[in-house]
């Protein structure tokens, strides 16, 4: 399916690794021109520059997002070859072993200014231009924990009910004006250094030594349908799609992607 991206250009917060990276890289492959950001300009670099040997096209954009200085260094360096239509806010930050009794507010406070106020940052920023050429769309990444908290990571699940609160909230400040806004719900995702938490609480618990051994019992933590973890690009998919001009009559929602998890 042609997504109609070539032409567009796109900012993926939180892109120098993980889920971020392999959304730029989705992105990219349709024909979008994409920034990668990042806070480490080496790793930063080299994502660009794998996504330019590819075939696509990709610059960079090195700033904190936690600081509105870091916010205009991101925003002034997005623009600097052309206008964002594409803003996908993912960048954040979890802390899987926090629980309620040894989770300070200034964790809290945190947490919530690097995944939600980041997004904020970015959103005042872009999205005037958006506006004013009548097409673009903004995606939030959270996570299912927004509407499924636990016990742990009370902070992280928070944050992750707020962006999907602010997606359905911008949407109805934009409507009728041509950019969307909607969030993506995701469940576990597989990347190298989640697998690596979960092998090493695996192997603590006596799960086993490998994956293959480990992998089963994560799984039965937090079930769901199809019986896995999912891989990065399964979640950069459904955002290349929700960036396309055909998903022009989604709007305002949260898209939950978890493999029809459910509770044990």
């Amino acid at each position: 399916m042609d997504l109609q991206l070539v032409g567009k250009r796109a900012l993926v917060t939180g892109s120098s690794s993980g889920l971020g990276e392999a959304i730029a890289r989705r992105l990219a492959a349709e024909g979008a021109a994409v920034v990668v950001h990042g806070r480490d300009r080496a790793r930063t670099e080299a994502v660009a520059k794998s996504i330019r040997e590819d075939g696509g096209v990709a610059g960079i954009a090195i700033g904190d997002l936690a600081t509105d200085t870091g916010a205009e260094e991101v925003r002034a360096a997005a623009v600097e070859d052309g206008p964002i239509d594409i803003l996908v806010n993912n960048v954040g930050v979890y802390h899987p072993a926090a629980r309620w009794g040894d989770t300070p507010p200034d964790a809290w406070a945190e947490v919530y200014n690097v995944n939600v106020i980041s997004s904020v940052r970015m959103v005042q920023r872009l999205l005037p231009g958006m506006r004013e050429r009548g097409w673009g769309r903004v995606i939030q990444i959270s996570s299912v924990t927004g509407h499924r908290p636990s016990a742990n990571q009370p902070h992280y699940a928070a944050t992750n009910a707020a962006r999907n609160n602010l997606a359905a909230s911008l949407a109805r400040e934009l409507k009728h004006s041509g950019v969307t806004s909607n969030a993506v719900a995701a469940g576990g995702i597989l990347t190298p250094a989640t697998q690596d938490f979960l092998v090493g609480m695996g192997r603590a618990q006596g799960w086993g030594e490998t994956w293959a051994e480990i992998e089963p019992k994560t799984v039965a933590l937090a079930p769901n349908d199809v019986g896995r973890i999912a891989g990065p690009d399964e979640y950069a998919n459904l955002v290349a799609f929700l960036a396309a001009p055909a998903a022009g009559y989604l709007n305002g929602t949260t898209l939950h992607i978890d493999g029809g998890a459910y509770d044990v």
